[in-house]
This record gives C-alpha cells, structure tokens and sequence, in this order.
C-alpha cells in the first residue's frame, strides 16, 4: 500500500517594489501636452494610471536626483508646523485621512517630509491610528505631539488639535528664532574681530616686526608685547585652534552626557546679565502655553507636566517642571507647588491660582505665555539696541589698539627727530 506524502506548501516572501517618483509627459483627450509627477512602483504601472485618467503617455521615467545628495535633507520643526496646518484644514474640509496625507506627501518639495508623510500614510492605511503612526517618528513627532494627537482622537477633535498644535509650534519658533538672533549677531561680531586680530598678529605684525629691527631702539612696552604675541600665534596658532575646538566640543558632548554638568551649564546662563533675564522669560512663556495646550486638549494634569518638563529649554526649569509634577501627583495645587520652586514670579503664581480656582487654568496659562512672549520680544529688541554700540567700542578697542601699537615705534622716533 503506497502512502502519499504531502509536502508542505513553504510560504516564499515577495519584496514589494518601493514607491518610487517618475515624471511624466502625455497628451489629454484634447490634443494638449500635459506633464507631471506621480509616486508608483513601475513606469508601467504609471503609465496605466495615466490612461486612466484620459491621458495618452509619451514620456514616463524615474524622477532625477539631486546633483549634491537628497534634497530638503532635513525636516525642521516649520515643516512639522505646515504639515499640522495643512492636515487640520484638510480635515475641517471633510477629506478623509488618508486621502489628505496622500496629498500632503505627493506636495511636499522636501523629499524627507514627503517619505515621512507616505509612512505615516501607509500605517494610517493599514489599521494604525494617527497617535500611533506619529509614534513610529519620535525624531519629528515627540512625546507632546503624540499626547496632544492621542488626546484629539479620543475627544473627537482631532483637526482641532491640529490646529491647535500648527499654532503652538509657529509661536514656539518664532520664540526660540528671536533668541537666536539675539544671541547670534554679537557671537558673529566678536568672531570676525577675533579672526581679524589672528589675521594681524600672524601676517601684519610680522612685517612692521622686520622695520622696527632697523630702529636700534627699544620699542615701547604695548608694542613689545603685541611683537611677542605675534611671535607665538605664528609658531603655535594651530594648539589655539585645537584647544578652542575641543573646548566647544567638549562643552556640548559634556552638556549631553553629564545631567549635572547641564544642570549647571543651565543655571550660569540664567544669571548672566540681561541675556539671562531673557532665557528666564522664554522658559517661563514655553511652560505656560505647552501646560496650556496639553490641559486644553485634554490631558491629565500630572501626565501634562511630565510632557511640558522637557519643553522648557533648560535643565534647571526641567527639574522644577518635575518637582511640580511629583506635588501635584499627591493632591498639592498648581500654584502652589510652582511657589515652592521658586523659579516663578508671584504674577505667574496668582494668575494660576486665579486659574486653579475659575476652573480656567488654561485660558489663564495662555495669558501669562502671551505676557512673556511680548517680553522677551520687547527684550531682544532692547538687547540689539544696546549691544550694537558696545560691539562697535570692542572692535574699535581690540582691533585699533592693535593698529595704535605698531605705530607707536614710527611716532616715537618722530617725536625723537623732530
């Protein structure tokens, strides 16, 4: 009796073709030349699509890349804020999820957000929720966007959110963008009279170094130790580079690596003068409207401050946002707790009181993240005001004296002749 074995069908995998961009060219049912750009897995496959449409290819090939790399090589936090925009108003508009991010990622310039929004696309698609889909790209999406998107979808106003988040991230931005400029300029200022002055230690010096020789004199004391600086930035310039470069690197690897080091890093910067007045203000405002948003959304209290703790901008408020966190945790209020850390000014204090008790803390945290946003506005702009003159007296100092004192020498042995 013969037994017939089966064989076990073995399951073989087939590797999808990945989404690919082509353009093309066609002519429509009119006889006009049309052209474009579409994202499919073969120049077949975009040629059927096209026939679909009423439109007779002619031309179908993958799109050209970038000569220096891919371009829009990076996703800044405005893309993120455009993109949250764009989807909220999509779906205002009764669009389908899907269907909006398709189109958001077929519009994108920047070929890494268009990537981003087709994988978000294709989890939406397959079953996953938005919250979830963002969490696959905590890079682009952390842990307060998630919430914020968790909490609209649970709520059932999720393109409210959205719109919500654009908002929040735009004022965000502009808040850190100001204080970028306001820290840039002078950083930018004294860089270029430094390099200005290695310039003419190292190349100017010397050839004035060559007259002076001929004087048989001694030369004045100023001049003498601009020829002996002079003298060692043209033999060890390169031990200055070095040391600059890795103090700055060392500084940030530090700051990253060591919480205690950035704790501190954090608390100096606060007590500079007039620039730490403003990182004051700036983390306060990012406090009161990212706890204003997560509490408006829906988020539980605790779980909010545990989310705003990192939004600050500085260890030290981190530390505070956390301490607050923990109070409010065992049944203290807001205001409080916030009292106890003393990092907050009684206004900021009272008004979240005033909150607390309303039952509208987060109209009330708004107010006080507009408060200090004008402020630090109105800061930098002042900050600007004065530092412009006082870099004018450092480079007329610096670089001036430096000319002063190669022709203190000619003037003395003027004054000798004369």
């Amino acid at each position: 009796m013969a037994t017939a074995t089966a064989r076990k069908p073995t399951a073989t995998k087939v590797r999808e073709n990945p989404l690919q961009d082509f353009t093309w060219t066609g002519v429509d049912k009119r006889g006009q030349l049309m052209k474009g750009e579409i994202q499919s897995k073969s120049v077949n496959l975009v040629k059927a699509e096209l026939r679909k449409q009423g439109i007779t290819p002619r031309v179908v090939k993958p799109k050209a890349k970038p000569l220096f790399g891919k371009a829009g090589s990076t996703i800044k936090a405005q893309d993120i804020a455009v993109f949250s925009r764009q989807l909220a108003t999509m779906m205002q508009s009764g669009v389908p999820m899907v269907q909006a991010l398709d189109i958001l990622a077929s519009g994108q310039k920047n070929v890494r957000m268009s990537t981003l929004i087709g994988s978000i696309r294709d989890e939406v698609s397959g079953g996953s929720s938005l919250s979830e889909a963002l969490g696959k790209h905590p890079v682009q999406f952390d842990e307060l966007y998630q919430n914020l998107v968790r909490a609209g979808e649970g709520a059932g106003v999720l393109d409210t959110v959205l719109d919500t988040i654009a908002t929040y991230k735009e004022r965000i931005e502009g808040l850190k963008g100001k204080i970028k400029k306001a820290l840039f300029y002078p950083a930018a200022v004294i860089a270029v009279a430094i390099l200005v002055s290695c310039v003419l230690l190292i190349f100017v010096i010397p050839q004035f170094q060559s007259v002076f020789q001929g004087f048989g004199a001694d030369l004045p004391a100023f001049t003498q130790m601009l020829v002996n600086l002079s003298e060692w930035m043209q033999s060890y310039w390169w031990l200055l580079l070095v040391v600059t470069l890795g103090t700055g690197f060392g500084l940030v690897a530090l700051k990253k690596r060591s919480l205690a080091f950035a704790h501190f890093l954090d608390r100096m910067v606060l007590k500079i003068p007039v620039i730490g007045q403003i990182m004051h203000q700036s983390a306060i405002a990012r406090f009161s409207r990212t706890l204003g948003i997560t509490f408006r959304a829906g988020v539980p209290l605790v779980e909010a401050l545990d989310t705003v703790a990192g939004a600050t901008g500085n260890v030290v408020y981190e530390k505070a946002v956390k301490r607050i966190r923990d109070d409010v945790a065992v049944g203290y209020p807001v205001n409080l707790s916030m009292k106890q850390v003393g990092l907050f000014p009684h206004m900021v204090v009272q008004m979240t009181a005033i909150g607390e008790e309303a039952g509208a803390l987060d109209t009330m945290l708004f107010k006080v993240a507009e408060f200090y946003e004008q402020e630090v506005n109105n800061a930098v702009d002042a900050l600007t005001s004065l530092l412009e003159p006082l870099i004018m007296v450092f480079i007329g100092v610096v670089v001036g004296g430096m000319v002063v004192g190669m022709y203190l020498p000619i003037f003395k042995l003027a004054a000798a002749v004369g």
